[in-house]
């Protein structure tokens, strides 16, 4: 069972500003990385359903957060199925990403209140997606669906609207003051924050002192 309700989750979301999202096989990678975060200030983190095995990978990811990150929210992204969404709603998943908008996937969350952010591309597919119950629509990917241009231009008519974009997000500042001052809700972000050369060093203190410069950047920008 979710230990956080989608109303926490939005919020949170909304606070944190930037959302982690990271894969790998390995469980004690992923413990690591997302203990690097969670020291830099981070407390709500994407892992993404892209390998065999995924959901085991997540399962023991999560009693490990549970225990050693207690104030983080832990979620799942690049789900594309409700049965899918199922398993890792039973695996206590705190919120549901998709590429996607599916409207099974809204089902399956809606009746155990789980928070659902599907991928939307388009003013009808946001549309829906809300009429579906979701909080924050996510948009992906986000600089070829059109980046903080289509935020902007999105959120004329549609001011309510709470957008997370991925895919084109980086952690540096005139990147992200073009996504917030767009009117973002939050920014997704993979190897741009959790790069390559981290995971191969092993060099979590970077990684921990990325996610703490990216979360100053993101609060500056919207203090303004």
């Amino acid at each position: 069972m979710a230990r956080f309700s989608r109303i926490d989750v939005a919020v949170k979301m909304k606070e944190t500003g930037i959302v982690p999202v990271f894969y790998h096989k390995d469980v004690e990678v992923c413990k690591e990385v997302l203990k690097a975060c969670y020291k830099g200030g981070i407390r709500i983190f994407e892992f993404t359903n892209r390998g065999d095995y995924a959901h085991e990978v997540f399962g023991e990811l999560n009693k490990f957060a549970a225990k050693e990150t207690p104030e983080m929210i832990l979620g799942v992204g690049s789900v594309v199925d409700a049965g899918t969404t199922s398993l890792y709603i039973q695996l206590g998943t705190n919120f549901v990403v998709s590429p996607i908008l599916n409207a099974d996937m809204a089902k399956v969350c809606n009746r155990r209140k789980i928070a659902w952010s599907p991928g939307c591309g388009s003013l009808t597919e946001i549309s829906y997606a809300e009429e579906l119950g979701a909080e924050v629509v996510k948009i992906f990917p986000g600089s070829q669906v059109g980046g903080p241009s289509f935020v902007k231009a999105v959120r004329g008519p549609f001011p309510w609207t709470s957008i997370m974009p991925t895919g084109g997000v980086e952690p540096t500042e005139a990147n992200l003051k073009s996504w917030f001052e767009a009117g973002v809700h939050c920014v997704g972000m993979g190897s741009q924050l959790i790069t390559k050369d981290i995971i191969q060093d092993k060099n979590y203190a970077l990684l921990e002192q990325r996610a703490k410069e990216a979360l100053a950047i993101a609060k500056k920008i919207r203090s303004k």
